[in-house]
């Protein structure tokens, strides 16, 4: 078992081994900064990634439920005693913990006592019937985690003095550090020290994402760094194992977190993008189809914007679903196979979709939207393509 010795640096770390990630993580962020946005896209992304990360930082510590019952957990009107199961109350606490730190004063400083805090809130409803909230481990109340197995500061006087120490340094010492580097310091530090008696490392999260959220995130969505903590489990207890036997030598746990965070950032920006190239998706599509002039072409083409509308959700469907879907859309026309085979042939002659006609089992072939359609066509190549009639296929699964 590795005992755990206080520090003689609270920020002992090599900066030449961490200064190309340190770089390269803050080049991401830049990057995600710097995109233009809807409000509405990132309020959602924001709600994806907060899940994410609730959902990372209570499976690590073993949480276990279906995504059906984390979603029952994490909402905001979900009444707790409703929830069945202790991963199911953790999730619920986490999801309310990272809300209360998302409405936090930029100002307000990390002291002991809001760490205490956060600890007290990310119990509580789950955890609290073993652990007393937002309280210090007391003498001979000590605990072992990890692999190879580690032991916490010493219960009482000792686990007191490292907490206090570790606060009083964030003040001080990490003032001058990078936020970055002070977010992923404290976790590390917490983590080693597991100041309370169940609930360390989720608190651990949550503290370096308050300190991330203040470094230039907060405007654009939350990064979800719990999931990749849970993603990338076995080199994360390493990163920690590696530190710690280091004698709290951060450059492994620096080196892992930075990589994190450029992941992260690179994650949410494609998928900001990927709302982007939707919204100039649309954008076309309505353009493009309201420049049809007769009846018959306006009604086939409001039709296919609604088989586009689906496909900008889904981007994949296959094609049994999608028909079911789309069906109620052909109840009033003769031929009504005909007709829909004709709306999938132009839109594909169009650019705007793939269907793979050839595919083995039809009824399962993913039909796809082409987000780079925008790009690829303008008004008279529309108006061109329009004029070539799709020629008949029929779908395997109609009758």
């Amino acid at each position: 078992m590795i005992r755990y010795e206080l520090p003689q640096r609270w920020l002992l770390y090599d900066s030449r081994k961490i200064h190309l990630a340190l770089v390269e993580a803050k080049a991401a962020i830049q990057v995600l900064q710097n995109l233009p946005y809807q409000r509405s896209w990132v309020e959602k992304l924001q709600e994806l990634q907060l899940k994410r990360e609730v959902a990372g930082t209570s499976r690590i510590e073993g949480a276990d439920f279906t995504e059906r019952e984390l979603d029952q957990a994490i909402r905001p009107d979900v009444d707790p005693a409703e929830l069945l199961t202790r991963s199911q109350r953790q999730a619920h606490s986490a999801m309310q913990t990272y809300r209360w730190i998302a409405g936090l004063a930029a100002d307000r400083p990390i002291s002991s006592d809001l760490i205490r805090e956060v600890h007290r809130r990310i119990v509580t409803g789950c955890d609290d019937d073993h652990c007393p909230p937002g309280v210090l481990r007391g003498r001979d109340y000590n605990v072992t985690f990890g692999i190879p197995q580690h032991r916490g500061a010493e219960g009482g006087p000792a686990c007191e003095k490292a907490f206090e120490q570790l606060l009083n340094a964030l003040q001080t010492e990490f003032s001058e550090l990078d936020p970055l580097l002070q977010a992923l310091a404290l976790h590390y530090h917490l983590a080693a020290m597991h100041p309370f008696l169940d609930g360390n490392g989720r608190t651990a999260r949550a503290a370096e994402a308050l300190i991330l959220q203040r470094a230039g995130l907060t405007d654009r969505a939350f990064i979800a760094m719990s999931n990749y903590y849970y993603d990338e489990k076995p080199q994360y207890l390493r990163a920690l194992s590696e530190t710690r036997a280091a004698e709290h030598e951060l450059t492994p746990f620096f080196l892992f977190g930075l990589r994190g965070i450029k992941r992260q950032c690179a994650t949410l920006t494609t998928e900001i993008r990927k709302q982007m190239q939707k919204a100039l998706f649309r954008d076309t599509m309505y353009s493009l189809f309201g420049r049809l002039k007769t009846k018959r072409k306006r009604v086939i083409g409001a039709r296919q914007i609604e088989i586009l509308k689906i496909l900008l959700e889904e981007e994949s469907i296959e094609m049994r679903d999608l028909f079911l879907r789309i069906r109620s859309l052909f109840a009033s026309i003769k031929g009504e196979s005909k007709a829909m085979v004709r709306d999938f042939n132009q839109l594909e002659i169009l650019g705007a979709i793939h269907v793979p006609w050839d595919h083995d089992d039809f009824d399962h072939a993913p039909v796809t939207i082409n987000l780079d359609w925008p790009q690829m066509i303008d008004e008279s190549e529309f108006l061109r393509r329009m004029k070539t009639m799709p020629k008949g296929k029929t779908f395997k699964f109609l009758p």
